[in-house]
């Protein structure tokens, strides 16, 4: 009999999960969408007891074909999101609507904005492991915001507060652990390669939330352990015939989405380019972007989150950068447009509207005689921090600023600024002199998420060798000097503009 591990991926807007095979071939995927709430302004939140439903029904899906005891083992990833339940395991809302179903404060919301800028102004040493100051979308602050905000309604009743990761591994096997991963990247947990890891309890006193040191941080993580490492027992009874496995299959313990994605992609074979992982900066694109880089060494860059060992690629340093609300981003773009909607209606469901809108820039590239389509924007540039900046500037206040409009409402004009978008995106970081690996198989998080599944099942010796072995291939793609030229001016074109955007603040703000 054939063996199979599961990857299941909790994104921002959905649930996806995928049969792959040891070597890393997905057999079949599928996808099922979930609910966001937005009660307010910068409040963002989503249902533990959804996301667990869309993950059964996903696993169904891509197993029906396949005997149960086929499924060697499963692996989960999920966003950085924070998720309470009671004392009985039931969802505790975190809403200001007080709807218990409402019980996840996603990583988009910016709610702990002020309680972000009351623990970076404390300047406490486990902040050099984020960059310098630590972001509103980490958890920290958020369970700051809940005990300022919400301490009769939430606080007070609260019994775990889990990463979403955790919450699935949890739901999964009704064991309480927590991943090295989450805790290292979002909770401030600490860890070394000397094995001194564990919570510092004079920031969790400075910043006002001692309590959760009581039963030995039971609330936030007692026992931690590395990705890919076996969760309890493997899957409950109760939560094997919810997803239709069978009973003691093989849990991973978890890993955040991205950096899931960054495992199915830094393993990948490309001939002789970039062997080792530590010459390898992986991009993740989703409703965020995030630049993963592994290295042997502790690398402490300002407003660059990490270095945190061991949080990706065991016995490495991670180090991630990246942008909020990318795909968000380009989504607002388009569909906020006013030729949106009458081009919708025009192509139909038979495309997807940004599949016509790069046809519309290929004419327009040859209308104009331009070299490339790249070059359709020497007029009009963007700075995309539509939803602040995670890093390097670490400022979640900035906005964003389109320059070079005009009176044009058409399908050329929505093409342009949809094209400029991309390239801000592109040109936060003036890499584009370096060559690009593409994977061969694009679902490079499904991938990571079932590397996690294969390596609790005993499938390989170590996260290592499975990367390495179900990262299958990329092909490589030069840079072209024509346009390497251009985005080294879009990009100088960028600087100015962030630099401008702080000068009109320091105008406005003179008496």
């Amino acid at each position: 009999m054939k063996s199979y591990f599961i990857g299941v991926d909790v994104g921002t807007g959905s649930v996806r999960a995928a049969l792959v095979t040891r070597n890393g071939e997905l057999l079949h995927t599928s996808s099922k969408d979930t609910k966001t709430w937005s009660p307010k302004v910068g409040y963002f939140e989503q249902s533990t007891d959804d996301i667990w439903k869309a993950v059964c029904s996903v696993v169904k899906d891509v197993t029906k074909n396949v005997p149960s005891n086929a499924v060697k083992g499963i692996g989960f990833d999920a966003t950085c999101s924070l998720a309470v339940m009671d004392a009985e395991g039931n969802p505790l809302s975190v809403s200001p609507t007080g709807n218990n179903e409402q019980n996840v404060i996603l990583w988009l919301d910016h709610r702990a904005f002020d309680e972000a800028e009351f623990i970076n102004s404390l300047k406490h040493p486990v902040l050099k492991y984020v960059g310098g100051k630590i972001s509103l979308e980490m958890e920290t602050p958020k369970l700051l915001w809940l005990k300022r905000n919400m301490k009769e309604q939430c606080w007070n009743k609260a019994e775990y507060f889990f990463d979403l990761p955790d919450f699935l591994t949890w739901r999964a096997t009704g064991v309480d652990s927590r991943s090295l991963c989450s805790l290292v990247c979002k909770w401030t947990y600490e860890a070394h390669p000397n094995g001194n890891n564990g919570w510092s309890e004079d920031y969790f006193r400075q910043i006002g939330l001692s309590d959760l040191m009581e039963q030995n941080w039971k609330k936030i993580g007692s026992v931690v352990k590395e990705p890919g490492s076996p969760c309890g027992s493997g899957l409950s009874e109760q939560a094997a015939q919810e997803l239709g496995l069978q009973c003691g299959t093989p849990v991973g313990t978890s890993i955040i989405d991205a950096h899931a994605g960054g495992l199915g992609m830094i393993g990948c074979s490309a001939g002789s380019v970039c062997k080792e992982f530590q010459t390898r900066l992986s991009l993740i694109c989703g409703t965020s972007t995030c630049h993963m880089a592994v290295h042997k060494d502790a690398l402490f860059v300002e407003g660059v989150w990490g270095p945190y060992f061991s949080a990706m690629v065991p016995g490495y340093w991670l180090n991630e950068a990246g942008q909020s609300a990318t795909g968000k981003l380009i989504d607002h773009v388009i569909d906020s447009h006013p030729a949106t909607a009458q081009l919708k209606a025009k192509i139909g469901k038979n495309m997807h509207i940004q599949q016509y809108l790069n046809s519309v820039l290929e004419n327009m590239a040859k209308k104009k005689g331009v070299a490339s389509v790249s070059m359709l924007t020497s007029d009009i540039h963007v700075w995309p921090d539509f939803h602040g900046n995670r890093s390097p500037l670490a400022d979640p206040s900035l906005l964003g600023m389109i320059c070079g409009l005009t009176l044009a409402a058409d399908e050329e004009n929505l093409a342009l600024i949809y094209l400029a978008t991309i390239q801000a995106l592109a040109t936060q970081a003036d890499v584009a002199n370096l060559p690009v690996l593409c994977p061969r198989e694009s679902e490079s998080v499904l991938i990571g998420a079932a590397i996690l599944g294969a390596c609790s099942a005993g499938a390989f010796p170590d996260v290592q060798t499975a990367l390495k072995v179900m990262g299958g291939e990329a092909d490589i793609v030069s840079p072209r000097h024509k346009e390497h030229r251009y985005h080294q001016k879009k990009y100088k074109v960028f600087l100015k503009m962030v630099e401008h955007q702080r000068e009109y603040r320091a105008i406005m703000s003179q008496d």
